[in-house]
């Protein structure tokens, strides 16, 4: 009898920590859209000084430093709106352990390198108190604030989240 209930013992189980992993496909996703947010600002620094240069129909690269929180908006609670991204991203990192499809890791990299390189700018770029740097923006359909690689990040992702919303185990 006794060998019988030593087998049915079982170990105990430890805790999951799977809710505050972060998943390293959404990691290398974030670590891609700061890489090339900072490269094609560093660029539209550097070329688009003085002048604008033209693309297809209102497509156009001209440089814009963002004081502002979202769309220019706001340049007073640019700071306040920094910080609140700040601890998105912190709370958005810890939960990526629950995602389970390729595309729902995808995005949530996608909006926490967005998310990322814009309080960047805000952090390290000229501008007044903290987190007070301007945000580089360059990329102006001439209808819509002009934006950056990191503010598609930011949208792309996000959208992504809310056609996948639900479809993963662990919301």
């Amino acid at each position: 009898m006794r060998a019988v209930q030593e087998r049915r013992a079982v170990a105990p189980v430890a805790p999951s920590r799977r809710g505050h992993a972060v998943r390293p496909l959404a990691l290398v996703t974030a670590v891609v859209v700061i890489a090339i947010d900072h490269a094609t600002k560093w660029w539209a620094i550097n070329a688009l000084d003085e002048r604008d240069i033209d693309l297809i129909g209102s497509l156009r690269f001209h440089l814009v430093f963002n004081r502002g929180a979202a769309f220019g908006f706001g340049s007073r609670y640019a700071p306040f709106a920094a910080l609140v991204a700040l601890t998105i991203v912190i709370v958005v990192l810890r939960r990526t352990g629950g995602l389970e499809s390729r595309l729902s890791q995808l995005a949530v990299g996608a909006v926490i390198g967005g998310a990322v390189g814009n309080l960047l700018d805000r952090a390290f770029r000229e501008g007044s108190g903290l987190l007070g740097g301007a945000v580089v923006d360059f990329i102006d359909v001439q209808f819509w604030p002009v934006w950056n690689v990191a503010d598609m990040g930011i949208f792309g992702g996000a959208l992504a989240l809310a056609l996948t919303a639900g479809r993963d185990r662990d919301p």
